[in-house]
Parts: structure tokens; C-alpha cells; sequence
């Protein structure tokens, strides 16, 4: 009965649309302050407020106090992952609707963070890739890296030492593309290193991830991936002879 009464009490929570919004906004991995989620939900500074503190009490939410402003990011990779299961079911439509895409959506299903790695078309070519040269072993229970892979990933410049206890490398089903990218701490690796060469810059006040002409000549060079440079963002990923995405 307690296990429900939770699952009822944290179902609620991520069932009221200002929450779910803050939630979204946050599931790209960024501390982002009350007012500024306050702007994307489009509720009051007070109204706001009373939803995070109720997300900090159930432990889906942190926040850390600097000075004047406080700062909230999602409590942990565990809490990222049921917010990602969440997207996926309800990305699932039977029969499918048509629904007009705009640039942003374009933009987000190319690629974007999920929490602390990368998804989206750009996300699940990276994982193939890998998978294709024999670096990481994927299957729908888990994910291992070879040693080739280790060898590979260290010469990238990703750092796969541990530092938690956190997951080290498994399949995430990328609710746009419907098949895996990687999350754990291999994904994050990854991730923070394409940022921090400056393959891919983050777009202001979304999830967004802008792929640079520097990473889009890195990805073919070092991971055997090409860009179509006509279809970025709305970003079809293919490769030739090498790998097929």
C-alpha cells in the first residue's frame, strides 16, 4: 500500500502541466533558476515556487542556494530516466496524428541533451557507430564497452572513470527515433566532451543542440558519420559505405 500511495503521490506531481513543463525544461541538464521556470511553465514567480518546493519534498528536484538566487536541476539520473520512459510512451500514438512540425522540432529530435547525453538522430547515430566499429556492446538489458572501445573513447578525450555508482554504460530508447542512444556515465562522457571541443553548442532556453561545421567534420572524421548539410537541423543523419544510419 505505501509502494502505490508513492506511486499515486509521484504520478500527481508529474501529471500537473506547469510541473511537467518545469520538468521538460530541465531534463536538458542545466541548473535553471525559479523565475526563469516560472517563464517557461507561464505561471507566476509565487505559483512557481509552490510547484518546485513540492518537487524538491519528493526528491524528483534539488535545489542549491547561491546567494540570492536559488537553482534547480533534476535529482538524479534515476529520476531523468522515468521522466524519458514517460516522453517515450507518450510519444506513442495509435492511430498517429499529423501534427505540423516547426524548426524547433526539427531541432530537437536532430539532437539534444536527455539530462547529462545526448539524443535525438545525432544521439542514436553516435550509438550506432560505436556499435558498427565494435566499441560497445548494445542489447536491450545493457551496454558494455570493448576494449577497443575504452582505447577509442579515451583517445576522444571522454573520461570513463568512475565517480558515482552510477550506471557505467546502457540503452536509451530515444522517444523520436525510436531506437537506442546511450545514457549512463559513458553517455555523459561522451556528451560533455562534444560540447567541450565544440562540436555541439547549446541553444539558448531549449534542449536544443546546434551542430557546428567543426562537428560536423569531426563526426565524419572520427566516428565515420556524415552530416546531410541541406536537412540541419531538421537533420537526417546518413552515412556512406562506412555505416548506415
Amino acid at each position: 500500500m505505501v509502494a502505490a500511495a508513492n506511486l499515486v503521490e509521484v504520478a500527481a506531481l508529474v501529471g500537473d502541466t506547469a510541473r511537467a513543463t518545469m520538468l521538460a525544461a530541465l531534463m536538458g541538464g542545466q541548473s535553471l533558476t525559479a523565475t526563469e521556470l516560472a517563464y517557461c511553465a507561464n505561471v507566476s514567480r509565487s505559483t512557481a515556487s509552490g510547484h518546485l518546493s513540492k518537487l524538491v519534498a519528493a526528491r524528483l528536484l534539488t535545489v542549491t542556494r547561491k546567494r540570492r538566487f536559488s537553482y534547480y536541476r533534476i535529482a538524479s539520473p534515476l529520476v531523468a530516466t522515468m521522466l524519458e520512459s514517460i516522453k517515450v510512451v507518450a510519444a506513442i500514438e495509435v492511430p498517429p496524428r499529423h501534427q505540423p512540425r516547426s524548426a524547433h522540432d526539427d531541432a530537437i529530435r536532430f539532437a539534444r541533451s536527455c539530462y547529462d547525453h545526448l539524443a535525438g538522430r545525432a544521439g542514436v547515430a553516435i550509438t550506432d557507430a560505436l556499435v558498427a566499429m565494435g566499441h560497445i556492446a548494445l542489447s536491450d538489458e545493457g551496454g558494455e564497452v570493448t576494449a577497443s572501445g575504452a582505447r577509442f573513447l579515451s583517445a576522444f578525450g571522454a573520461d570513463l572513470s568512475p565517480r558515482t555508482r552510477r550506471i557505467f554504460c546502457q540503452p536509451c530508447l530515444d522517444w523520436s527515433e525510436r531506437r537506442y542512444h546511450l545514457k549512463g556515465l559513458v553517455g555523459a562522457a561522451i556528451l560533455h566532451r562534444l560540447l567541450e571541443v565544440g562540436w555541439f553548442k547549446r541553444v539558448s532556453g531549449s534542449r536544443a543542440l546546434r551542430l557546428t561545421p567543426s562537428g560536423r567534420a569531426g563526426l565524419s572524421e572520427i566516428f565515420h558519420v556524415e552530416v546531410d548539410e541541406e536537412r540541419v537541423p531538421g537533420g537526417r543523419l546518413y552515412d556512406a559505405p562506412r555505416l548506415t544510419v
